[in-house]
């Protein structure tokens, strides 16, 4: 039985959420946009991004399943906290629970070392933002915070490429986005 591609769901389910709090983050929506965001966090970036990782795990693709229930606890988590308990969280707090996310995010940039380029640029660009909305909250500077917003309209967009070459190239059977190969040191050793 060939089970289905689930980085598609996974990916578009990231991007997508990502693009419109980075919207708010940089500055191009007001921040009476967050229930929107809220909403998506909780069906599409947590629900649908979970359950993409749930299927890598029957894929055997430990990576896939760590990123994509990781990010989609991440987006359940920013929802519940945002509806729920921000009141009286002083911004420090919060600033430590991105960096905890982008040190997260650099291990698995890490990992991606050994797999396809456009993947690679979504974590690195990914564990900056962290680091930059984190720095901002930790140290009330402003601007990196519109930097980090930024910096998530660029990782949502490269995971939105990357989610559309799986589901492109996989439906025409060939190449049709290119996704980049992982560099030479780092392409696995070939099956026996």
């Amino acid at each position: 039985m060939k089970l289905a591609n689930p980085a598609p769901l996974g990916l578009f389910g990231f991007a997508l959420t990502t693009w419109l709090l980075c919207l708010i983050n940089a500055g191009f929506l007001p921040g009476t946009s967050t229930p929107l965001v809220l909403a998506m966090a909780i069906a599409f970036g947590g629900t649908a991004q979970f359950c993409a990782g749930l299927m890598e795990m029957a894929k055997g693709n430990s990576f896939g399943f760590a990123a994509f229930c990781s990010y989609g606890a991440f987006w359940w988590s920013f929802a519940l906290f945002v509806e729920f308990f921000a009141k009286g969280v002083p911004p420090a707090a919060v600033g430590w629970y991105l960096l905890a996310w982008g040190a997260f995010t650099f291990a698995m940039w890490i990992a991606s070392f050994a797999l396809n380029r456009a993947l690679f640029l979504v974590f690195l660009v990914l564990w900056i933002t962290f680091g930059l909305l984190g720095f901002a909250n930790i140290l009330g500077i402003a601007s990196l915070g519109t930097l980090g917003g930024y910096g998530g309209l660029l990782t949502a967009l490269l995971a939105f490429y990357l989610g559309a070459a799986e589901i492109i190239n996989e439906t025409h059977g060939r190449v049709i986005l290119p996704i980049g190969a992982p560099a030479p040191r780092f392409n696995r050793a070939p099956a026996e």
